[in-house]
């Protein structure tokens, strides 16, 4: 039995020299606690070198993903013939088995076998030292690590982030030449800054023409699409109301629309490139918001990994970090959108639903950037189908419905009108419709209810008044005015019990003056209510007349006593 060892330097084959010491796994171990009598259980039987790293790191590899390489299957047709193969992982051994046609094997025996071999390897293997293996080990494992990261330069983002970057710098300066040129020209040909309204194409206008007397002699057909824009362009040459330049002054504007031109034309490359990069790096992020959305996404996150580290709602604000603390602070409501607002679906929605549209649009896009940052697939599957999802949920939302709402198996539920008075699961009422009663009606003239009267409780109301403005004069008056109040309340305390007196009576009367008339009138009721009033008038301005008079006293015996 032969038994296949991967080490950092090569492949080695050992061969078994006492298959029956195998049995005994639990004693396996004490036969190789010295190279001795290591030597008496396994022989070398052959060695197969690794020329370099990269070879090292491809059989590496392909030992991880359980099969064979090339090197590695000619190495086991040349020394495995007729022989039983102990390997250290069992797909391992079902693949040589299926390919080379090679009995394999794998137990806990073969196991222990190889801890064995690991401990003994430098005495088992000739010209291989400890000092050389370390290196190598080292060397492999870190090769070994980025493979299994999927390390490529083609995942790096740091050129999204400059392309990105450069691109807005080229729009500003683009759009400062373009302007430069029209304010410049404009002095020769105010009237073409209206009639030619892109940059671009006033930029290869002027180019062409040089002087406006050109204009005339010259066809304009490749650059303006429209015929009538032409004619317009000829007329305005000729009636036009611009200076004359110079020869001079014409090519240094030339010179200038050159410059124009030319950075048009790096522009549409970096887009090209950015639009390749962002279809290889972040597929699935380019699928849901677009090349331009996802770049300045990655850029302000600072890498994409870092990017998939945020919630979806801080990818929704992202961009507007002065607008969240300003309102923030002023206790104003949070911004709804940043960066992801410029994305095609946001800009589709209508403005009441924008801000429903950038909370899903950022749930969806956080899931896309995790897949493009940590997954191992390449294709944009996930980006289409959320982006599906979203058109459909944005229809739903401006009443286009469809049979069934985006990632959800059932449909709209029926909205039925709340009743209270209705049972619940049946169509009956729990109480009878209610009728118009109009015996309820209130008539006055049939009512049996004697009207409210109450002249004691307001007489004595305004008596309480009268004696809380009597002590506070009292207060203010000097000791003759107190004396003159005295009397009165004392004359008004001997005239109450007669006042009572005939009050007594006076209710005896009304009583009798009730049993006598029983029912009383309209007419009664309005009456009495006018006599009240007019008593409460003339109570009132007895009052204001008294301290009227009052203040009078007062104001001659302060000129009195000065």
């Amino acid at each position: 039995m032969l038994v296949l060892f991967e080490t950092p330097a090569g492949f080695a084959l050992f061969k078994v020299l006492d298959e029956g010491k195998l049995d005994k796994v639990e004693d396996l171990w004490k036969e190789f606690t010295s190279s001795d009598s290591a030597r008496k259980v396994v022989e070398l039987k052959a060695f197969n070198k690794f020329e370099n790293t990269s070879d090292a790191l491809a059989a590496a590899t392909s030992i991880v993903d359980s099969r064979p390489n090339k090197g590695l299957r000619k190495f086991l047709k040349k020394h495995c013939e007729g022989e039983t193969l102990a390997v250290a992982d069992s797909k391992l051994g079902n693949a040589i088995k299926e390919n080379l046609k090679i009995d394999c094997l794998h137990n806990s025996a073969v196991m222990e076998l190889m801890r064995g071999l690991r401990n003994q390897l430098t005495e088992l293997i000739s010209g291989l030292g400890t000092q050389d293996l370390g290196p190598m080990s080292l060397g492999l494992s870190h090769s070994l690590s980025r493979f299994k990261l999927k390390f490529s330069p083609e995942k790096v983002d740091t050129m999204i982030i400059q392309a990105i970057g450069l691109l807005d710098d080229l729009d500003k300066e683009l759009n400062t030449y373009a302007m430069r040129v029209r304010e410049w020209y404009g002095w020769h040909f105010p009237e073409l800054t209206k009639i030619v309204a892109d940059n671009i194409q006033y930029a290869k206008v002027v180019k062409m023409m040089g002087n406006r007397t050109n204009a005339v002699n010259l066809d304009f057909s490749e650059i303006l699409s429209d015929d009538e824009v032409e004619a317009q362009l000829k007329e305005a040459a000729v009636i036009s109301m611009g200076t004359e330049v110079s020869d001079l002054d014409l090519l240094n504007i030339r010179e200038l629309c050159d410059q124009v031109l030319a950075l048009s034309e790096y522009r549409a490359q970096l887009f090209d490139y950015l639009k390749s990069r962002m279809n290889t790096i972040a597929p699935n992020l380019t699928a849901l918001v677009g090349e331009l959305v996802g770049a300045r996404l990655i850029a302000h996150g600072g890498s994409l990994v870092n990017l998939a580290k945020q919630p979806g709602s801080t990818i929704q604000i992202l961009g507007a970090e002065k607008a969240l603390f300003r309102a923030l602070k002023t206790k104003h409501s949070t911004p709804k959108y940043g960066l992801i607002y410029h994305a095609s679906l946001i800009g589709q929605a209508a403005p009441k639903h924008k801000g429903k549209i950038s909370r899903s649009l950022a749930a969806k896009t956080a899931l896309a950037i995790r897949y493009d940052a940590l997954g191992d697939g390449g294709d944009n599957s996930i980006g289409l189908e959320s982006r599906v999802k979203l058109e459909t949920r944005l229809r739903v939302l401006e009443g286009k419905e469809l049979g069934k709402s985006a990632g959800s198996a059932k449909g709209k539920p029926k909205i039925e009108v709340y009743d209270k008075d209705r049972k619940k699961g049946a169509g009956a009422l729990i109480t009878p419709a209610k009728t118009y009663n109009p015996a309820a009606d209130l008539v006055l003239g049939h009512s049996t209810e004697e009207t409210p009267k109450k002249p004691e409780g307001a007489s004595k109301k305004r008596k309480h008044h009268d004696a809380e403005v009597e002590e506070t004069i009292q207060e203010d008056g000097d000791q003759e005015g107190q004396k003159k109040k005295k009397k009165k309340k004392s004359k008004e305390s001997e005239e109450s019990p007669v006042a009572d007196a005939d009050g007594g009576k006076k209710k005896k009367k009304k009583s009798k003056e009730s049993e006598e008339t029983p029912v009383a009138t309209a007419e009664d009721v309005k009456k009495e209510k006018k006599k009240k009033k007019k008593s409460d008038s003339q109570d009132a301005a007895m009052e204001t007349e008294e301290s009227g008079k009052k203040d009078k006293k007062k104001k001659k015996k302060k000129h009195s006593d000065e």
